[in-house]
């Protein structure tokens, strides 16, 4: 299965290409990508240089466009499709059904992606975009288990890629609407969850609160990790009990699973990371490399290391071996 990683900047991407990576995506510097961050991401200049410097070495670019856009504004996402095929990516990761049609118009011969933020997860509609603007792969949102991803796969005509470790999204991504309420700034249209403008620390006694927009979403001893202030892996007081309502804030972590998903029929696997170091992705891309190699070989996967890499050291298979359905 081809490996897809992540690099949110030239110098991540080189890292991800040297650690084995056979496809790497990343987007450009501005609010049509989804991890629209400040300091991460690709000027015009650099996404060229680097697509021709992982074509050297035997690697592939994907561009994530993934953004939905403003209406009456839409020149900035047609003008960074027309960029991304100028700097000679392999294809464009796309989610608005317009910027699709204009791609699809407008560049007949770019190969198009569909972007997790479609949220397509049936059947029916990842055929609607194979068959309206040509799609040939979709990103599987992050809610699915693997019986479902098999079942989709057997009425589908097109490649899905799934991810396999890194930052959890507990929603159907493109559809959550929960840091929109919050910050007032949208992730699908201004491109951050959890936006670190609106993220405040304060020190309450012997606590420290973190909060998002004004609300509160931990309070930790001072003495222990503080988690990224993220609305869906808050902790919260429901029913007099108090927890995590969501999911615990942990990393997604399918390693062990990358034989199954190889027999449901899903081309290629992704790491999630545009925000991480370059140390990080290359970390996860040699594993990763490794496991892949040895699944396709029928070989035992070798032992994962990367516990310290996730969040709170701890990790889970998220909604592909879920039982409350």
């Amino acid at each position: 299965m081809e490996l897809v990683c992540p690099a949110g900047t030239p110098a991540a991407l080189r890292a991800a290409v040297e650690a084995g990576a056979h496809t790497v995506y990343c987007g450009f510097a501005d609010e049509t990508n989804a991890r629209n961050f400040p300091g991460l991401n690709f000027s015009r200049e650099e996404m060229a240089e680097s697509v021709a410097y992982a074509h050297a070495r035997g690697s592939k670019v994907l561009c994530a466009i993934n953004t939905f856009p403003r209406a009456g504004d839409e020149d900035l996402w047609h003008r960074a499709v027309a960029d991304a095929k100028t700097a000679g990516v392999d294809a464009v990761i796309l989610a608005d059904t317009g910027l699709l049609a204009h791609a699809a118009e407008t560049h007949p011969d770019l190969r198009l992606h569909l972007s997790v933020q479609a949220a397509a997860a049936n059947p029916d509609a990842i055929n609607f975009y194979a068959e309206a603007f040509g799609v040939k792969r979709v990103v599987l949102p992050r809610v699915l288990t693997v019986a479902e991803i098999t079942a989709i796969n057997r009425e589908i005509d097109v490649e899905t890629e799934v991810f396999v470790f890194g930052g959890l999204c507990v929603m159907a991504e493109g559809r959550c609407s929960l840091s929109s309420y919050a910050t007032g700034r949208s992730p699908n249209m201004n491109g951050v969850c959890s936006p670190a403008s609106h993220v405040v620390y304060s020190e309450e006694g012997p606590e420290l609160a973190a909060r998002l927009g004004g609300f509160t979403i931990h309070k930790t001893p001072k003495s222990a990790a503080a988690p990224y202030p993220t609305l869906c892996k808050g902790c919260f007081t429901s029913d007099e009990q108090t927890g995590h309502i969501f999911e615990d804030p942990v990393s997604l972590d399918a390693t062990h699973l990358i034989p199954a998903l190889a027999k449901a029929g899903v081309s290629a696997l992704k790491i999630e990371g545009r925000q991480r170091s370059r140390a990080y992705v290359a970390q996860v891309v040699r594993t990763f490399r490794a496991a892949v190699e040895a699944q396709a070989a029928g070989r035992p996967l070798p032992e994962s290391a990367l516990s310290s890499l996730t969040e709170g050291q701890a990790a889970t298979t998220g909604a592909y071996a879920k039982t409350w359905r």
